[in-house]
């Protein structure tokens, strides 16, 4: 029995391939950090609680003063906890010199200091929003040192 339809539908285009994250920093580094500074639920966490997040390590320290009430919602956590980790890649990109994002072959991101150190922030973030400790502006200061 010959049916048409199904020699088309079993020669369909392969499907397009993704790019790694890896690639897109490498390709357009500018554009990776706009996205990975978004940080959207820190941000409105954030602001109602009162703290402006604007990239600084003063915004740092002022998200270590926030209460957790994030802690009380097991799906919130570990969002946050991402968001926390990206926020501190970018005040450390932005404000230490030397520093950059890179990314793993597993795809995640991490900042890369001028000594070659590389800062897992997005652990760090998980860390920060689970149990607060260590504080955001603590593995700043860390890194900044370096």
């Amino acid at each position: 029995m010959n049916m048409s339809f199904l020699d088309k539908w079993r020669k369909r285009p392969p499907a397009r391939r993704s790019v790694p994250l890896a690639e897109s920093v490498r390709a357009d580094p500018e554009s990776v950090i706009e996205l990975l500074s978004e940080c959207e639920l820190l941000r409105s966490h954030a602001a109602t609680a009162g703290v402006e997040l604007d990239d600084s390590v003063r915004s740092l320290e002022r998200l270590d003063q926030l209460q957790p009430v994030w802690r009380d919602d097991p799906e919130v956590a570990p969002w946050l906890g991402n968001d926390a980790g990206l926020y501190l890649g970018t005040v450390l990109v932005r404000t230490v010199r030397g520093a950059v994002w890179h990314v793993w072959p597993d795809g995640q991101p991490v900042v890369r200091l001028a000594s070659g150190r590389e800062i897992d922030v997005v652990a760090a973030g998980h860390q920060w929003a689970d149990d607060g400790a260590p504080e955001l502006s603590q593995v700043y200061a860390e890194a900044a040192e370096s």
